[in-house]
């Protein structure tokens, strides 16, 4: 079995933390077997990752949409946040991706609202049924409603923004996953999830925090 983590991210993120050897350690341990790369607007460091560790690194990019984030899966080139949530799903299509619902129906994180997600479904691929940082809005139930009602594939993602707690939320699979397997490998998919700690909820403030504090003792330069 293979455990497989579908939304994390990396120092390319304004809230993240997670470094190249914070995913090499992961999977060289088999804490996790795959990993998507899924920074805010951009794919440039998920793409390095992926030259440098290999297909277990899946290139993905959490998009900000006019409707809510929506997370794009082996991609090959940056979404350009701003649009729609129609419009982002279909730029993820056109270049062969996959489409992920992140902690969909939140308002604290910017999920996409139930309305805007029945006009889309038919082009949705995946959607988080488990989110390891759903501590303070937790949707889980409604999202499995949705997805069963939809015939759309679940899934747990940590949402791991640094080190401490990564590696408690995730989805295990039959076999390692591609582009063309991972969505039928999910009808068969088991969940596990683990809470993530005080500090794995609170990363992505406390890493702007850090950033901002950072910046100002560098008169500015990040």
């Amino acid at each position: 079995m293979y455990k497989v983590d579908l939304h994390t991210h990396s120092i390319a993120s304004p809230d993240g933390s997670l470094n190249e050897d914070n995913y090499r350690k992961m999977l060289e341990t088999g804490r996790l077997d795959c990993i998507a790369v899924t920074d805010h607007n951009t794919i440039a460091f998920a793409k390095e990752l992926h030259a440098n560790l290999g297909d277990r690194i899946i290139v993905g990019e959490e998009i900000t949409t006019l409707d809510g984030e929506i997370i794009g899966l082996f991609l090959t080139k940056p979404v350009k946040p701003g649009m729609s949530a129609a419009d982002t799903v279909r730029a993820i299509k056109q270049q062969g991706g996959l489409v992920c619902i992140p902690h969909p129906f939140e308002t604290v994180r910017k999920g996409i609202p139930i309305v805007v997600l029945d006009a889309i479904a038919d082009r949705v691929d995946m959607i988080e049924v488990r989110n390891g940082r759903a501590v303070f809005q937790n949707k889980s139930r409604q999202a499995e409603a949705w997805a069963t009602e939809h015939r759309v594939a679940g899934v747990a993602s940590s949402d791991a923004h640094g080190w401490h707690g990564w590696g408690r939320t995730y989805t295990t699979v039959a076999e390692m996953p591609t582009r063309g397997t991972l969505v039928k490998l999910l009808a068969n998919a088991t969940y596990k999830v683990g809470l993530p700690g005080i500090r794995g909820v609170l990363y992505p403030k406390l890493n702007r925090i850090r950033r901002r504090r950072r910046m100002t003792d560098t008169g500015g330069s990040a």
